[in-house]
Protein backbone atom coordinates (compact mmCIF):
# COMPACT_ATOMS: atom_id res chain seq x y z
CA UNK A 1 0.00 0.00 0.00
CA UNK A 2 1.36 3.45 -0.63
CA UNK A 3 1.56 5.59 1.89
CA UNK A 4 2.45 9.20 2.94
CA UNK A 5 4.63 10.85 5.09
CA UNK A 6 4.94 14.51 6.67
CA UNK A 7 8.80 14.00 6.14
CA UNK A 8 11.41 11.61 7.37
CA UNK A 9 10.64 12.34 10.65
CA UNK A 10 6.91 12.66 11.05
CA UNK A 11 3.60 10.07 11.24
CA UNK A 12 2.69 7.85 8.48
CA UNK A 13 -0.44 8.37 6.68
CA UNK A 14 -2.01 5.49 6.44
CA UNK A 15 -5.89 5.06 7.49
CA UNK A 16 -8.52 4.84 5.08
CA UNK A 17 -12.39 6.05 5.42
CA UNK A 18 -13.20 2.48 6.54
CA UNK A 19 -9.78 2.20 9.12
CA UNK A 20 -11.29 5.73 10.93
CA UNK A 21 -14.74 4.95 10.89
CA UNK A 22 -13.64 1.31 12.58
CA UNK A 23 -11.21 3.33 15.25
CA UNK A 24 -13.97 5.60 16.36
CA UNK A 25 -16.83 3.46 16.59
CA UNK A 26 -14.94 0.38 18.13
CA UNK A 27 -13.98 2.86 20.69
CA UNK A 28 -17.36 4.00 21.42
CA UNK A 29 -18.27 0.61 21.60
CA UNK A 30 -16.51 -1.14 24.38
CA UNK A 31 -17.42 -3.36 26.59
CA UNK A 32 -19.95 -1.31 28.93
CA UNK A 33 -22.86 -2.57 26.29
CA UNK A 34 -22.07 -6.17 27.92
CA UNK A 35 -21.68 -5.43 31.80
CA UNK A 36 -23.94 -2.81 32.37
CA UNK A 37 -27.03 -3.25 30.37
CA UNK A 38 -28.75 -5.20 33.22
CA UNK A 39 -27.77 -2.23 35.51
CA UNK A 40 -29.31 0.10 32.92
CA UNK A 41 -32.15 -1.56 32.46
CA UNK A 42 -33.33 -2.35 35.83
CA UNK A 43 -32.59 1.31 37.00
CA UNK A 44 -34.07 3.17 33.68
CA UNK A 45 -36.77 0.84 32.91
CA UNK A 46 -36.42 -0.41 29.03
CA UNK A 47 -37.52 2.90 27.12
CA UNK A 48 -35.60 5.10 30.02
CA UNK A 49 -32.38 3.39 29.26
CA UNK A 50 -32.80 3.91 25.39
CA UNK A 51 -33.84 7.32 26.46
CA UNK A 52 -31.18 8.03 28.30
CA UNK A 53 -28.19 7.06 25.58
CA UNK A 54 -30.32 9.22 23.26
CA UNK A 55 -30.08 12.35 25.31
CA UNK A 56 -26.67 11.72 26.08
CA UNK A 57 -25.44 10.49 22.45
CA UNK A 58 -27.35 14.15 21.57
CA UNK A 59 -25.26 16.12 23.97
CA UNK A 60 -22.55 14.07 22.77
CA UNK A 61 -23.42 14.48 18.72
CA UNK A 62 -23.10 18.53 19.31
CA UNK A 63 -19.93 18.55 20.78
CA UNK A 64 -18.92 16.18 18.32
CA UNK A 65 -19.62 18.98 15.62
CA UNK A 66 -17.64 21.03 17.07
CA UNK A 67 -14.87 18.71 16.89
CA UNK A 68 -15.73 17.61 13.17
CA UNK A 69 -14.91 21.51 12.33
CA UNK A 70 -11.94 21.58 14.19
CA UNK A 71 -10.00 18.57 13.10
CA UNK A 72 -10.73 19.36 9.81
CA UNK A 73 -9.43 23.04 10.19
CA UNK A 74 -6.60 21.65 12.40
CA UNK A 75 -5.74 18.28 11.25
CA UNK A 76 -2.97 17.79 13.90
CA UNK A 77 -2.18 15.01 15.89
CA UNK A 78 -3.30 15.46 19.53
CA UNK A 79 -6.97 16.84 18.83
CA UNK A 80 -7.88 19.54 21.40
CA UNK A 81 -4.75 20.07 22.36
CA UNK A 82 -4.18 21.85 19.16
CA UNK A 83 -7.71 23.57 19.24
CA UNK A 84 -7.53 25.37 22.87
CA UNK A 85 -3.59 26.17 22.14
CA UNK A 86 -5.08 28.24 19.64
CA UNK A 87 -8.29 29.02 20.69
CA UNK A 88 -7.68 29.90 24.52
CA UNK A 89 -3.80 29.82 25.21
CA UNK A 90 -1.47 27.50 27.13
CA UNK A 91 -3.31 27.04 30.48
CA UNK A 92 -6.98 26.30 28.58
CA UNK A 93 -4.92 23.80 25.92
CA UNK A 94 -3.69 21.74 29.35
CA UNK A 95 -6.50 21.49 30.75
CA UNK A 96 -8.08 19.95 27.93
CA UNK A 97 -5.50 17.42 27.44
CA UNK A 98 -5.07 16.67 31.36
CA UNK A 99 -8.73 16.12 31.56
CA UNK A 100 -9.33 14.22 28.41
CA UNK A 101 -5.74 11.92 28.66
CA UNK A 102 -7.11 10.91 32.37
CA UNK A 103 -10.48 10.05 30.21
CA UNK A 104 -8.37 7.73 27.92
CA UNK A 105 -6.35 6.22 30.56
CA UNK A 106 -9.26 5.06 32.84
CA UNK A 107 -10.81 3.23 29.56
CA UNK A 108 -7.45 1.67 28.70
CA UNK A 109 -7.40 0.61 32.26
CA UNK A 110 -11.31 -0.25 32.17
CA UNK A 111 -10.57 -2.52 29.68
CA UNK A 112 -7.79 -4.48 30.99
CA UNK A 113 -10.00 -5.16 34.34
CA UNK A 114 -13.02 -6.13 32.05
CA UNK A 115 -11.20 -8.86 30.29
CA UNK A 116 -10.70 -10.97 33.05
CA UNK A 117 -14.02 -10.69 34.07
CA UNK A 118 -15.41 -11.75 30.30
CA UNK A 119 -13.32 -14.69 30.19
CA UNK A 120 -14.73 -15.83 33.75
CA UNK A 121 -18.10 -15.99 32.32
CA UNK A 122 -16.91 -18.66 29.46
CA UNK A 123 -14.66 -20.20 31.95
CA UNK A 124 -16.08 -19.91 35.58
CA UNK A 125 -13.55 -22.48 36.88
CA UNK A 126 -11.02 -19.48 35.82
CA UNK A 127 -10.82 -17.79 38.91
CA UNK A 128 -7.35 -19.40 41.27
CA UNK A 129 -4.71 -17.85 43.34
CA UNK A 130 -6.03 -15.24 44.92
CA UNK A 131 -4.15 -12.88 46.12
CA UNK A 132 -5.78 -10.54 47.80
CA UNK A 133 -9.21 -8.04 48.52
CA UNK A 134 -9.61 -4.52 47.44
CA UNK A 135 -12.64 -3.01 48.72
CA UNK A 136 -14.31 -6.47 49.12
CA UNK A 137 -13.10 -7.73 45.50
CA UNK A 138 -10.84 -10.34 45.08
CA UNK A 139 -8.11 -10.58 43.16
CA UNK A 140 -7.14 -13.94 41.67
CA UNK A 141 -3.29 -14.54 40.16
CA UNK A 142 -5.54 -16.00 36.75
CA UNK A 143 -7.61 -12.61 36.38
CA UNK A 144 -4.26 -10.87 36.54
CA UNK A 145 -2.36 -13.03 34.66
CA UNK A 146 -4.99 -12.62 31.86
CA UNK A 147 -5.13 -8.74 31.74
CA UNK A 148 -1.49 -8.37 32.14
CA UNK A 149 -0.88 -10.83 28.84
CA UNK A 150 -3.58 -8.91 27.00
CA UNK A 151 -1.68 -5.31 28.20
CA UNK A 152 1.60 -6.50 26.37
CA UNK A 153 0.03 -7.50 23.66
CA UNK A 154 -1.78 -5.20 22.68
CA UNK A 155 0.88 -2.28 23.45
CA UNK A 156 3.25 -4.55 21.18
CA UNK A 157 1.02 -4.43 18.11
CA UNK A 158 0.85 -0.23 18.85
CA UNK A 159 4.30 -0.34 19.13
CA UNK A 160 5.27 -1.64 15.54
CA UNK A 161 2.73 0.48 13.65
CA UNK A 162 -0.63 2.22 13.23
CA UNK A 163 -1.14 -0.11 10.24
CA UNK A 164 -1.48 -3.35 12.22
CA UNK A 165 -3.31 -2.00 14.43
CA UNK A 166 -5.92 -0.90 12.52
CA UNK A 167 -6.43 -3.59 10.41
CA UNK A 168 -6.78 -5.40 13.82
CA UNK A 169 -9.06 -3.23 14.83
CA UNK A 170 -11.11 -3.29 11.67
CA UNK A 171 -11.20 -6.94 12.24
CA UNK A 172 -12.89 -6.72 15.78
CA UNK A 173 -15.42 -4.07 14.46
CA UNK A 174 -16.40 -6.82 11.77
CA UNK A 175 -17.56 -9.18 14.53
CA UNK A 176 -19.24 -7.23 16.76
CA UNK A 177 -21.29 -5.92 14.16
CA UNK A 178 -22.17 -9.50 13.20
CA UNK A 179 -22.89 -9.73 17.09
CA UNK A 180 -25.16 -6.97 16.89
CA UNK A 181 -27.03 -8.46 13.86
CA UNK A 182 -27.65 -11.69 15.58
CA UNK A 183 -28.74 -9.82 18.67
CA UNK A 184 -31.51 -7.43 16.70
CA UNK A 185 -32.60 -10.79 14.46
CA UNK A 186 -32.82 -12.77 18.08
CA UNK A 187 -35.38 -9.96 19.32
CA UNK A 188 -37.36 -10.17 16.28
CA UNK A 189 -37.49 -13.79 16.38
CA UNK A 190 -37.56 -14.65 20.09
CA UNK A 191 -37.75 -11.20 21.96
CA UNK A 192 -41.29 -10.45 23.72
CA UNK A 193 -42.66 -7.15 24.11
CA UNK A 194 -44.12 -7.67 27.17
CA UNK A 195 -40.75 -8.24 28.77
CA UNK A 196 -40.09 -4.19 27.94
CA UNK A 197 -42.18 -3.21 30.82
CA UNK A 198 -41.58 -1.14 33.11
CA UNK A 199 -41.01 1.12 30.60
CA UNK A 200 -39.82 3.64 32.50
CA UNK A 201 -38.01 3.04 36.53
CA UNK A 202 -37.22 5.33 38.57
CA UNK A 203 -37.96 8.40 37.82
CA UNK A 204 -35.54 11.53 36.94
CA UNK A 205 -33.00 9.99 39.47
CA UNK A 206 -32.71 6.75 37.37
CA UNK A 207 -32.46 8.08 33.73
CA UNK A 208 -29.89 10.49 35.27
CA UNK A 209 -27.82 7.93 36.53
CA UNK A 210 -27.50 5.88 33.19
CA UNK A 211 -26.88 9.38 31.70
CA UNK A 212 -23.86 10.48 33.53
CA UNK A 213 -22.42 7.13 32.24
CA UNK A 214 -22.55 8.02 28.68
CA UNK A 215 -20.01 10.28 28.52
CA UNK A 216 -17.65 7.58 28.81
CA UNK A 217 -19.55 5.37 26.84
CA UNK A 218 -19.92 7.37 24.14
CA UNK A 219 -16.33 8.45 24.21
CA UNK A 220 -14.28 7.68 21.48
CA UNK A 221 -15.11 10.11 18.57
CA UNK A 222 -11.95 12.38 19.75
CA UNK A 223 -9.76 9.32 18.79
CA UNK A 224 -10.31 10.75 15.50
CA UNK A 225 -8.63 14.16 15.83
CA UNK A 226 -5.76 12.13 17.91
CA UNK A 227 -4.77 10.42 15.04
CA UNK A 228 -5.70 13.13 12.17
CA UNK A 229 -1.96 13.25 11.03
CA UNK A 230 -2.08 9.50 10.18
CA UNK A 231 -5.19 9.86 7.95
CA UNK A 232 -5.16 9.94 4.12
CA UNK A 233 -8.72 11.58 3.70
CA UNK A 234 -9.49 15.00 2.26
CA UNK A 235 -9.99 17.53 5.86
CA UNK A 236 -13.47 17.58 4.83
CA UNK A 237 -14.35 14.08 5.18
CA UNK A 238 -12.29 13.50 7.98
CA UNK A 239 -15.19 15.59 10.19
CA UNK A 240 -17.76 14.42 8.22
CA UNK A 241 -16.50 10.69 9.40
CA UNK A 242 -16.74 11.41 12.72
CA UNK A 243 -20.62 12.56 12.98
CA UNK A 244 -21.20 9.79 11.27
CA UNK A 245 -19.25 7.29 14.00
CA UNK A 246 -21.54 9.16 16.61
CA UNK A 247 -24.95 8.21 15.25
CA UNK A 248 -23.55 4.82 14.77
CA UNK A 249 -23.36 4.47 18.56
CA UNK A 250 -26.12 6.01 19.41
CA UNK A 251 -28.06 3.08 17.08
CA UNK A 252 -25.65 0.65 18.60
CA UNK A 253 -26.54 1.06 22.78
CA UNK A 254 -30.22 1.67 22.05
CA UNK A 255 -29.87 -1.12 20.29
CA UNK A 256 -28.74 -3.17 22.63
CA UNK A 257 -30.97 -2.02 25.75
CA UNK A 258 -34.62 -2.89 23.59
CA UNK A 259 -33.09 -5.97 22.27
CA UNK A 260 -31.86 -7.43 25.63
CA UNK A 261 -34.74 -5.93 27.46
CA UNK A 262 -36.93 -7.81 24.94
CA UNK A 263 -35.72 -11.37 25.86
CA UNK A 264 -36.50 -11.27 29.80
CA UNK A 265 -38.98 -10.23 32.40
CA UNK A 266 -37.06 -7.40 33.92
CA UNK A 267 -36.45 -9.26 36.77
CA UNK A 268 -34.25 -12.17 35.93
CA UNK A 269 -32.35 -9.58 33.55
CA UNK A 270 -31.63 -7.82 36.96
CA UNK A 271 -30.15 -10.84 38.57
CA UNK A 272 -28.21 -11.81 36.25
CA UNK A 273 -24.67 -11.48 36.45
CA UNK A 274 -24.44 -10.89 32.88
CA UNK A 275 -26.94 -9.77 31.41
CA UNK A 276 -27.02 -8.93 28.11
CA UNK A 277 -25.36 -12.67 27.74
CA UNK A 278 -28.25 -14.29 29.49
CA UNK A 279 -30.52 -11.93 27.04
CA UNK A 280 -28.69 -13.38 23.99
CA UNK A 281 -29.10 -17.34 25.41
CA UNK A 282 -32.83 -16.55 25.50
CA UNK A 283 -33.82 -14.80 22.29
CA UNK A 284 -32.08 -17.47 20.74
CA UNK A 285 -32.92 -20.66 23.13
CA UNK A 286 -29.08 -21.31 22.96
CA UNK A 287 -26.50 -21.12 25.43
CA UNK A 288 -24.19 -20.93 22.45
CA UNK A 289 -25.52 -17.90 21.53
CA UNK A 290 -24.43 -16.30 24.85
CA UNK A 291 -21.27 -17.14 24.68
CA UNK A 292 -20.96 -15.97 21.15
CA UNK A 293 -22.27 -12.58 22.55
CA UNK A 294 -19.74 -12.45 25.51
CA UNK A 295 -16.81 -13.03 22.66
CA UNK A 296 -18.05 -10.14 21.08
CA UNK A 297 -17.94 -8.38 24.20
CA UNK A 298 -14.07 -9.19 24.10
CA UNK A 299 -14.11 -7.70 20.75
CA UNK A 300 -15.54 -4.72 21.87
CA UNK A 301 -12.72 -4.58 24.49
CA UNK A 302 -9.88 -5.02 22.39
CA UNK A 303 -11.57 -2.43 19.85
CA UNK A 304 -11.81 0.28 22.36
CA UNK A 305 -8.41 -0.60 24.22
CA UNK A 306 -6.56 -0.69 21.10
CA UNK A 307 -8.46 2.94 20.23
CA UNK A 308 -7.93 4.70 23.10
CA UNK A 309 -3.99 3.20 23.09
CA UNK A 310 -3.97 4.98 19.89
CA UNK A 311 -5.56 8.02 20.97
CA UNK A 312 -3.85 8.79 24.51
CA UNK A 313 -0.37 8.16 23.03
CA UNK A 314 -0.89 10.89 20.64
CA UNK A 315 -2.25 13.39 22.86
CA UNK A 316 1.11 12.67 25.37
CA UNK A 317 3.51 12.95 22.31
CA UNK A 318 1.59 16.44 21.12
CA UNK A 319 1.72 17.61 24.88
CA UNK A 320 5.84 16.76 25.25
CA UNK A 321 6.15 18.18 21.31
CA UNK A 322 4.17 21.36 23.08
CA UNK A 323 6.47 21.50 25.80
CA UNK A 324 3.95 20.72 28.54
CA UNK A 325 5.35 16.75 29.30
CA UNK A 326 9.07 15.56 29.73
CA UNK A 327 10.31 15.80 25.95
CA UNK A 328 10.13 11.65 26.47
CA UNK A 329 6.76 11.55 25.31
CA UNK A 330 7.52 12.92 22.28
CA UNK A 331 9.94 10.47 20.97
CA UNK A 332 8.47 8.94 17.38
CA UNK A 333 10.18 5.08 17.04
CA UNK A 334 12.74 5.47 14.21
CA UNK A 335 11.47 2.52 12.36
CA UNK A 336 7.59 2.45 13.11
CA UNK A 337 7.16 6.10 13.49
CA UNK A 338 4.80 5.42 16.57
CA UNK A 339 5.53 7.44 19.47
CA UNK A 340 6.86 4.58 21.55
CA UNK A 341 7.79 6.18 24.51
CA UNK A 342 4.11 7.36 25.32
CA UNK A 343 2.78 3.80 24.30
CA UNK A 344 5.25 2.10 26.93
CA UNK A 345 4.15 4.20 29.90
CA UNK A 346 0.21 4.03 28.78
CA UNK A 347 0.75 0.33 28.29
CA UNK A 348 2.39 -0.03 31.64
CA UNK A 349 -0.11 1.39 33.57
CA UNK A 350 -2.97 -0.57 32.03
CA UNK A 351 -0.44 -3.91 33.41
CA UNK A 352 -0.95 -2.00 36.90
CA UNK A 353 -4.80 -1.76 36.60
CA UNK A 354 -5.78 -5.59 36.99
CA UNK A 355 -3.85 -5.37 40.52
CA UNK A 356 -6.73 -3.61 41.44
CA UNK A 357 -9.80 -5.82 41.00
CA UNK A 358 -13.36 -5.97 39.75
CA UNK A 359 -14.31 -2.81 41.80
CA UNK A 360 -12.02 -0.93 39.65
CA UNK A 361 -14.33 -0.79 37.04
CA UNK A 362 -17.24 1.56 38.71
CA UNK A 363 -14.39 4.11 39.68
CA UNK A 364 -12.67 4.36 36.60
CA UNK A 365 -16.41 5.07 34.82
CA UNK A 366 -16.99 7.65 37.21
CA UNK A 367 -13.44 9.34 37.28
CA UNK A 368 -13.24 9.19 33.92
CA UNK A 369 -16.86 10.53 33.00
CA UNK A 370 -16.19 13.94 34.44
CA UNK A 371 -12.79 14.47 32.80
CA UNK A 372 -14.04 13.45 29.74
CA UNK A 373 -16.64 16.43 30.24
CA UNK A 374 -14.34 18.85 31.40
CA UNK A 375 -12.61 18.41 28.40
CA UNK A 376 -15.93 18.76 26.22
CA UNK A 377 -16.63 21.87 27.83
CA UNK A 378 -12.78 23.46 27.37
CA UNK A 379 -13.35 21.99 23.42
CA UNK A 380 -16.79 24.06 22.93
CA UNK A 381 -15.16 27.40 24.48
CA UNK A 382 -12.63 26.92 22.13
CA UNK A 383 -14.64 26.30 19.06
CA UNK A 384 -16.77 29.31 19.87
CA UNK A 385 -13.75 31.69 20.85
CA UNK A 386 -12.22 30.55 17.32
CA UNK A 387 -15.35 31.54 15.60
CA UNK A 388 -14.92 34.80 17.24
CA UNK A 389 -11.52 35.48 16.87
CA UNK A 390 -10.92 33.86 13.58
CA UNK A 391 -13.77 33.56 11.21
CA UNK A 392 -11.87 33.27 8.28
CA UNK A 393 -9.82 30.89 9.55
CA UNK A 394 -10.12 27.82 7.00
CA UNK A 395 -12.91 25.50 7.82
CA UNK A 396 -13.47 22.73 5.22
CA UNK A 397 -16.25 21.29 7.05
CA UNK A 398 -18.18 24.24 8.39
CA UNK A 399 -20.84 23.12 11.17
CA UNK A 400 -24.66 24.87 10.03
CA UNK A 401 -25.57 27.93 12.89
CA UNK A 402 -22.03 26.98 14.10
CA UNK A 403 -22.42 28.90 17.20
CA UNK A 404 -26.29 27.99 18.37
CA UNK A 405 -24.22 24.04 17.87
CA UNK A 406 -21.30 25.62 20.34
CA UNK A 407 -23.29 27.17 22.83
CA UNK A 408 -25.74 24.16 23.16
CA UNK A 409 -22.10 22.34 23.51
CA UNK A 410 -21.43 24.42 26.24
CA UNK A 411 -23.83 24.20 28.14
CA UNK A 412 -24.96 20.64 28.19
CA UNK A 413 -21.48 19.65 28.82
CA UNK A 414 -21.33 21.40 31.67
CA UNK A 415 -25.09 20.71 33.14
CA UNK A 416 -23.55 17.04 32.77
CA UNK A 417 -20.34 17.54 34.54
CA UNK A 418 -22.60 18.86 37.18
CA UNK A 419 -24.41 15.59 37.50
CA UNK A 420 -20.97 14.54 39.37
CA UNK A 421 -20.81 16.80 41.94
CA UNK A 422 -21.12 16.10 45.21
CA UNK A 423 -25.37 15.86 46.39
CA UNK A 424 -26.17 15.31 43.02
CA UNK A 425 -28.26 11.77 41.78
CA UNK A 426 -24.81 10.69 40.49
CA UNK A 427 -22.53 12.65 43.14
CA UNK A 428 -18.62 10.86 42.23
CA UNK A 429 -18.25 8.50 46.14
CA UNK A 430 -15.41 9.36 48.16
CA UNK A 431 -12.52 8.22 48.54
CA UNK A 432 -11.96 5.94 45.60
CA UNK A 433 -13.56 8.26 42.79
CA UNK A 434 -12.46 11.31 44.34
CA UNK A 435 -8.77 10.53 45.19
CA UNK A 436 -8.72 9.65 41.54
CA UNK A 437 -9.60 12.59 40.45
CA UNK A 438 -7.94 14.30 42.93
CA UNK A 439 -4.53 12.56 42.81
CA UNK A 440 -5.11 13.26 38.74
CA UNK A 441 -5.49 17.32 38.98
CA UNK A 442 -3.03 17.91 41.75
CA UNK A 443 -0.17 16.79 39.46
CA UNK A 444 -1.66 18.30 37.08
CA UNK A 445 -1.79 21.66 38.95
CA UNK A 446 2.31 20.66 39.33
CA UNK A 447 2.54 20.56 35.67
CA UNK A 448 0.45 23.66 34.91
CA UNK A 449 2.06 25.71 37.42
CA UNK A 450 5.48 25.25 35.16
CA UNK A 451 4.31 26.06 32.16
CA UNK A 452 4.44 29.70 30.48
CA UNK A 453 1.12 31.51 30.05
CA UNK A 454 0.74 32.53 26.21
CA UNK A 455 -2.11 34.02 25.18
CA UNK A 456 -4.05 32.17 21.92
CA UNK A 457 -3.68 32.60 18.40
CA UNK A 458 -2.25 30.64 15.50
CA UNK A 459 1.24 30.70 16.79
CA UNK A 460 0.59 29.90 19.71
CA UNK A 461 2.49 26.77 19.80
CA UNK A 462 4.98 28.15 18.18
CA UNK A 463 5.43 31.01 21.25
CA UNK A 464 5.16 28.23 23.69
CA UNK A 465 8.01 25.88 22.50
CA UNK A 466 9.78 28.85 22.38
CA UNK A 467 8.97 30.01 25.67
CA UNK A 468 9.81 26.82 26.91
CA UNK A 469 13.18 26.56 25.27
CA UNK A 470 14.48 29.71 27.61
CA UNK A 471 12.94 28.65 30.63
CA UNK A 472 14.84 25.38 29.80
Amino acid sequence: MKTESDGNDGFVRVLGRADVLALAFGAMIGFGWVVLTGDFISGAGSLGAALAFVIGGTIVTLVGLTYAELVAAMPRAGGEHHYALRGLGSHGAFIASWGIVLGYLTVVAFEAVALPETVSYLLPELRAGHLWTVAGDDVHASWVAIGVGAAVAITAVNYVGIRPASVFQTVAVLFLVAVGAALLLGSAVGGSAGNLRPLFEGGAPGLIAVLVATPFLFVGFDVIPQSAEEIRLPQRQVGAVLVVSVGCAIAWYVLVMLTVASSLPAGELAASQLASADGMAALWNSSAMGTVLVIGGIAGIVTSWNAFLIGASRLLYAMAVSGMLPAWFARLHPRFRTPSNALLFIGGLSVLAPLFGDRMLTWLVNAGGINIVVSYVVVALSFLALRRREPEMARPFRVPAGNAVGVLALVLSLALAALYLPGMPAALSWPYEWSIVGAWWLAGALLMWRLPRVAPGPDAEVRLTASVARNG
